[in-house]
């Protein structure tokens, strides 16, 4: 397997990028790609006593950043780390693309040179959101879409479902709508029009979702745009850590006395791992027709190294095959029931 990693791409790069590529280097004995500006990249290699024969470098002269405008930067930095990054892939000498870097860019990067599944109108970032209970959900969307139609939704729910059930082994796996209340009519017009394809869709639709109730596992995916779902996934990080600070502090003037000091410290460290985003590696573009797998963008080298091993899979289970093929299923279950219904309209007219 041969996986491109953006070298220039996130906060951290190209330091982090590139320690996190040697550290899985020594792991596995896939072909890590490092892409982007070369003397950058062999600086960084030359402070490791020996580097792995597997890590690659490909030289690319140009970087996008945070504040460029994603599709201006796409087309006009051709030999941007990214760009080049995400070609690899279309050119069929990578397998998969990782890349901590701007997620409006990859996505545009994507959709231009790798195209999206048919049936799918706009890719989305799907993530697994951590439970206290170690039990898996995802949300989807993560942040590739502020703005959403309602049919951009229900095609989240489609492949949030088919990553859950065909991934992640969770068999049918319910779906809810992240709003503002749990009943019907509440929400915009936009998650309004949504709740009624989705009640109506083939999915196992549980209803609307509230965002405090997401921790306690209300559901199995969680749909929303990626505007609100960016920011769960930040507010979420930013309380976690807000959290263990205070806890630490109380262990540090010993205002906690019922548990041993060791005891205190591996149950932080139990819910540091449960919480931290860097243990799940990279979340997946869905619907887009290969493996593009994005970073946090303040990620370090655990996080890239993660994001490298765990990314294996998915190109392993051919998840982007099973999301096409199923995709297919659903629409044509959707169209079934819809010919269904309309046919059970006439017989009543």
């Amino acid at each position: 397997m041969r996986i491109a990693i953006d070298g220039m791409g996130g906060d951290n790069a190209p330091q982090e990028i590139v320690k996190g590529c040697v550290e899985a280097a020594r792991i596995i004995d896939d072909d890590i790609y490092i892409v982007g500006m070369e003397d950058a990249v062999r600086r960084e290699l030359k402070t490791y006593r020996s580097v792995p024969g597997n890590i690659k470098i490909v030289n690319a002269t140009q970087v996008i950043t945070g504040e460029d405008a994603p599709v201006k930067a796409v087309r006009s930095k051709k030999d941007s780390s990214l760009v080049k990054a995400i070609s690899l892939v279309r050119e069929g000498m990578c397998d998969a693309v990782i890349s901590a870097g701007n997620t409006g860019a990859l996505m545009a990067g994507s959709l231009f040179i790798l195209g999206r599944i048919k049936g799918i109108e706009r890719p989305a970032i799907g993530t697994v959101y951590p439970q206290a209970d170690g039990t898996p959900t995802f949300l989807v969307d993560a942040g590739a879409n502020a703005e959403c139609k309602p049919s951009h939704l229900v095609q989240f729910a489609t492949m949030g479902s088919i990553y859950m059930e065909k991934v992640l082994r969770v068999e049918n796996p319910s779906v809810g709508l992240v709003n503002i209340g749990t009943e019907e009519h509440k929400g915009t017009a936009v998650l309004k029009e949504t709740y009624k394809l989705l009640k109506d869709s083939s999915l196992n639709f549980c209803g609307n979702v509230e965002a405090r109730d997401i921790p306690y596992h209300p559901a199995d995916v969680f749909v929303c745009d990626g505007f609100t779902g960016n920011n769960i996934l930040k507010l979420t990080e930013g309380l976690a850590q807000r959290y263990f600070g205070l806890l630490y502090d109380m262990f540090q003037q010993n205002l906690i006395t019922k548990m041993s000091a060791v005891g205190v410290m591996n149950q932080l460290r139990e819910l540091k791992s449960l919480m931290d985003y860097s243990e799940y590696g990279a979340a997946p573009l869905l619907g887009i027709k290969g493996v593009v797998l994005k970073m946090h963008g303040s990620s370090k080298s655990n996080a890239v190294r993660n994001a490298i091993i765990k990314g294996r899979t998915y190109v392993e289970e051919n998840v982007v095959d099973i999301i096409s093929r199923n995709v297919d299923q659903y629409e044509k279950n959707a169209s079934d029931e819809s010919k269904i219904g309309a046919d059970a309209d006439k017989k009543e007219e």
